[in-house]
């Protein structure tokens, strides 16, 4: 049950992203749970690798690279799911460092 609840949060914090961030864009409530679902499964199975693939890189920017990640993680989510689509890297870096701090400010109220 609680997986459920965290999925609807993320699916929120995407759609709520969208609204914040253009060129970051999620055509349905579906597609949105779709991208949640797609990126827990990333940040389990890959994010792993690539931060220890770049943690003397993440070391030197104080852990900022991570946004870097992130922005791969949510472009290859891109690339999986259809009715998601990001228009630029630099977009999908800025849309991680809203994410990450939608997902911040929700968590601390949660």
């Amino acid at each position: 049950m609680k997986l459920i609840v965290e999925l609807i949060i993320r699916a929120f914090i995407l759609l709520l992203t969208t609204y914040l961030v253009p060129g970051f864009h999620i055509q349905s409530y579906t597609s949105a749970l779709i991208v949640a679902i797609v990126l827990a499964i990333l940040n389990v199975l890959l994010k792993p690798l690539l931060l220890l693939l770049t943690l003397p890189l993440t070391i030197l920017t104080l852990g900022l690279f991570t946004f870097v990640i992130n922005a791969i993680l949510l472009l290859i989510a891109a690339n999986i799911v259809k009715g998601f689509t990001i228009d630029s890297f630099m977009t999908a870096i800025i849309a991680s460092i809203v994410i990450t701090l939608l997902s911040a400010v929700i968590n601390a109220f949660l």
